[in-house]
């Protein structure tokens, strides 16, 4: 009787001790053609004969879980640009990917397999906001690939977990490459870019989230790039993707973007062509359903089924490191309770968040902060207790939320009488509620205007309510009726401030000439109405930077398609703009004393050390951004006039000095010729240190210069 004794041999790919990889080639080795190439589908069937589970591979968490019930709503991305704060940013993605991992078990131990349940997040966005027409702008992280990159990485790590064997999620970085308008052409636009545009601008976020972020996955974009289908750009997904930056993870189309390429690019001519040419270029998942061409493609000699293999086994060794095929007890996130969703921890994190990102773009007489116990305040604006406005775009449910108006009732004193009306709504031309908004600005003291845009003006084609421009805009002004409500309310001579909630930048030219305080507060995330009120009432000293530049009007930009960075961003806009990247002012002052750099002439390929005494000068606690700024006064070639390459928060009591520290590394100092080459050239340069940017308009606008000084590289 002993064959009792005789258990069957684990097959390779359940037994544990093995690689992932080595276990999904086994796996994908006992599979059928049809059942592989049914596991390049985002929704991916079970495989009942295999112990294989349905996977949909379709998750978002843009700034929170998305799409996925209750969960906590942080700002929009650009918002947490606005930080300048990428340890903020990396505590923020390790909350959503809490939640995140506590959902997904509770889906599977509910037996629910479906869309927005899963571990792969289709997130973040780091495309560059090189217009403020492009509606999604909002979901990227601004205008400049060295502050994309910090928070790119700090997002990812957050998200992918720290534990050496296995993944807590995957992140998704998107939309790879040059992507970033018009939305109405998506589908057909062929992104033209030079060498040096395109090495210095469009992918820096990409090679630094896949190098040192680790990304397990990177999501191509819907357009072509100088005229390849992104999602089957051999330049894109091999030479650089792969060959360059050394990527093994996946790539996941944009959804519907495999059809595109036939329908809408003309590069093919039928659909087992367009999801040939893909695979074969290293497109491993389809968002879509085109890949179930693929068996026509290998009848028809397009692609062969070792391709199809070598695709569907980095699919499966991504599952594995996500520990979907081991016991739980072997996976540490497995465990993370259920309760961490939605947590008064994650909330305050939420708030923390807002706070910092609102930033102060002025305060004539130190208006701000106000007074708890005013007698009566006007709080009017179509932005003022408007859920969407604190949601954005991809977005979960928040248990609760607080708007704007509910913030400033909640912060006063039970004295002091808030009057509210909307005025006018975001878009339209009504004028129905201007009387009722003069009305209770002339009993107020102080009014305090929430205008802007919102989600369903600005954002992705087809997902947007009221848009003009198919989720771009076409103007880049207040919208609808909002400019002449504000006029209309100055007209009664009350002081007003203004409260921007909007995630692209707004030409307040009028504003900016006539209302004594403005804050921009962007789309802020369910906590946004107490960031909001702990600011306006000095509960907190704001220190956010505008991560875009705002200009005065769409006359001083190239037109919108035009992706040649000349005359775009602040690297390279000659104009004078309102409001300039890296701005934002404090209720505090700080000086910067005794700028040191390690050496005046530094050998080609050594780093630079920089130290700089910073001093909190006024009578508040405050936070201050530090930005180091180079600039390469000799390069043989057209490069930026200044670039950001050094960050970092402090937060300083009143008369308390420190002395902060960067290191220049030698890929800032370097430049890309035009062929998109780096190249480190000796030279002069100059180093900028400051609160904000070394130019003439942020100079004007603070009242504060930067310290600089130069080194020559030999």
């Amino acid at each position: 009787m002993n064959h009792m004794n005789h258990e069957e041999k684990l097959p390779a790919y359940k037994d544990v001790s093995l690689s992932f990889e080595d276990r999904a080639k086994d796996l994908v080795s006992r599979m059928t053609l049809p059942e592989k190439i049914s596991q390049m589908i985002y929704d991916a069937p079970a495989i009942p004969r295999l112990d294989i589970p349905a996977y949909n591979w379709w998750n978002e968490c843009l700034h929170g879980v998305a799409r996925a019930g209750i969960a906590t709503v942080f700002p929009q991305a650009i918002a947490m640009a606005a930080t300048f704060n990428p340890e903020l940013i990396h505590k923020v993605a390790e909350a959503i990917s809490d939640e995140a991992r506590a959902k997904h078990h509770e889906a599977v131990r509910n037996g629910d397999r479906g869309i927005y349940k899963g571990l792969t997040f289709w997130s973040p966005n780091i495309n560059i906001f090189r217009d403020p027409r492009w509606g999604r702008g909002h979901e990227t992280y601004g205008e400049d690939p060295y502050l994309t990159s910090r928070m790119g990485v700090a997002f990812v790590k957050g998200l992918q977990g720290d534990d050496p064997k296995y993944l807590k999620v995957v992140a998704t970085p998107k939309h790879y490459a040059v992507h970033s308008g018009p939305e109405s052409q998506r589908h057909s636009f062929d992104a033209r870019v030079s060498q040096k545009d395109l090495r210095e601008t469009y992918l820096p976020a990409f090679e630094e989230c896949v190098k040192e972020g680790k990304a397990v996955s990177i999501m191509g974009a819907y357009n072509r790039t100088n005229g390849e289908p992104c999602c089957a750009s051999k330049t894109l997904l091999k030479d650089i993707l792969r060959d360059e930056w050394g990527f093994d993870g996946y790539v996941v189309s944009d959804c519907g973007a495999i059809d595109d390429i036939h329908m809408h690019h003309k590069v093919t001519k039928t659909a087992a062509e367009s999801a040939a040419l893909a695979v074969n270029n290293g497109c491993e998942l389809n968002c879509g359903k085109t890949y179930e061409y693929l068996c026509q493609a290998v009848e028809q000699g397009l692609i062969s089924e070792e391709t199809i293999d070598q695709a569907v086994i980095k699919l499966f060794t991504a599952r594995m490191r996500l520990g979907m095929f081991d016991p739980p007890e072997m996976v540490r996130y497995a465990h993370i309770p259920y309760d961490v969703n939605d947590s008064p921890e994650h909330r305050e994190l939420a708030l923390e968040t807002a706070r910092q990102s609102i930033v102060l773009l002025k305060n004539d007489e130190n208006i701000l902060p106000l007074s708890k116990k005013l007698k009566t305040i006007a709080v009017i604006g179509p932005n003022a207790d408007d859920l969407d406005v604190l949601l954005a775009n991809y977005f979960g449910t928040p248990s609760k939320y607080v708007t704007p108006l509910e913030g400033i009732k909640n912060k006063v004193s039970p004295d002091t009488k808030v009057l509210y009306a909307k005025g006018c709504e975001v878009t339209g031309n009504s004028v129905d509620g201007f009387d009722e908004a003069v009305n209770i600005a002339e009993m107020a003291d102080i009014v305090i205007m929430c205008l802007g845009l919102s989600p369903r003006i600005e954002g992705e084609e087809g997902d947007v309510a009221d848009s003009d421009g198919g989720g771009d805009r076409l103007h880049i002004d207040l919208p609808g009726m909002q400019e002449q409500l504000l006029e209309t309310i100055y007209g009664t001579g009350k002081p007003i401030v203004l409260v921007l909630l909007n995630g692209s930048a707004i030409a307040i030219n009028w504003a900016h000439e006539h209302v004594p305080a403005i804050i921009e507060a962007w789309y802020p995330g369910e906590e946004g109405g107490t960031a909001i009120a702990d600011v306006l009432f000095g509960d907190y000293n704001p220190a956010g930077r505008l991560p875009i530049t705002f200009v005065r009007s769409l006359d001083d930009l190239p037109p919108f398609t035009d992706y040649n960075m000349k005359g775009r961003t602040y690297r390279y806009f000659e104009k004078e703009p309102l409001y300039p990247f890296g701005y934002g002012l404090s209720y505090t002052s700080f000086k910067y004393s005794n700028l040191r750099l390690s050496a005046m002439r530094l050998p080609a390929g050594n780093n630079l050390d920089i130290n700089v005494d910073v001093e909190n000068t006024g009578k508040l606690a405050g936070r201050e951004v530090v930005q180091l700024y180079i600039s390469d006064v000799e390069a043989s070639v057209e490069v930026p006039m200044r670039q950001l390459c050094g960050i970092q928060c402090i937060t300083l009591e009143p008369g308390q000095k420190q002395t902060v520290s960067f290191t220049v590394e030698p890929q800032h100092m370097s430049l890309f010729d035009y062929d998109g080459k780096r190249i480190l050239e000796p030279g002069q340069f100059i180093i900028a240190v400051g609160g904000h940017q070394p130019d003439e308009r942020s100079k004007s606008l603070t009242g504060n210069d930067v310290l600089t000084s130069t080194f020559e590289i030999v």
